[in-house]
């Protein structure tokens, strides 16, 4: 579903400018779980956001189920990953109300109004329909959580790029969202590529886990690996202290 060769990310110019992601290749099976891990200003987010086209400093190949991307996205595209963001405060418009929140992607894409769809897609992320009259700051951290997920598959993309998508949560809300992505990809057969800083996150929803350091992958782990606490590197056994200790 997902193939990267050879991405570089550059800000700035060759000799002054910040070099953030390094000759990066990866491949995502479909409907697999890939997680991406390392310490903060690793690359995570930027390579997660040239996926998603938000980003296009970046150089390489990029390919979704077997097309190439440019820098530039078409509506198809743009339709196929979407994302969902670490702060779901910041993501989502703080004037806005929930149901026209989660129209926009239709309405942008010039897909319908998206209001008949609201309603539905609250029900399906375990939220009664009259939340779409509410405002964010009405809601919990976990619901407008739930909201920014909802609207990342209002356009019924077969690709969700999750940027943190629990760490600005409480940790018992932590686990409802990600067993609502978890039943969410199984219901839908989405493929997911999941970036934190956090081991015991990953180590939940995830096939296999790359493991980033200064804009490049050091390691890789499998399911079993991650269950058994095993890792193939200095720095992987450091972050796998940091998150089981």
């Amino acid at each position: 579903m997902i193939s990267i060769e050879d991405l570089n990310v550059r800000f700035g110019d060759e000799k002054s400018g910040k070099h953030v992601v390094k000759s990066v290749s990866l491949t995502v099976g479909r409907g697999e779980t890939i997680g991406i891990v390392g310490e903060s200003g690793c690359g995570k987010s930027t390579l997660l956001r040239s996926l998603a086209g938000l980003d296009r400093h970046w150089t390489g190949r990029i390919t979704l189920d077997g097309k190439p991307v440019d820098k530039v996205r078409t509506r198809e595209q743009l339709q196929m990953a979407q994302m969902v963001f670490q702060d779901p405060y910041g993501s989502i418009h703080p004037r806005h109300r929930i149901g026209r929140i989660l129209a926009e992607p239709l309405r942008a894409m010039k897909l319908g109004n998206g209001f008949d769809r609201v309603t539905v897609a609250l029900e399906q992320i375990g939220l009664p329909g009259h939340f779409a009259d509410r405002f964010p700051h009405e809601l919990s951290g976990g619901q407008r959580q739930r909201v920014a997920i909802a609207r990342a598959l209002m356009l019924e993309p077969a690709i969700l790029l999750l940027d943190e998508p629990t760490s600005a949560l409480d940790v018992s809300v932590q686990a409802e969202i990600l067993n609502l992505l978890s039943d969410l990809q199984e219901e839908r057969q989405l493929t997911f590529v999941l970036v934190s800083h956090d081991l015991s996150v990953v180590a939940h929803m995830c096939d296999r886990v790359l493991i980033m350091k200064d804009g490049a992958f050091v390691d890789e782990l499998t399911k079993a690996d991650l269950q058994a606490g095993r890792a193939h590197s200095g720095y992987s056994r450091a972050l796998f202290t940091a998150s089981f200790v």
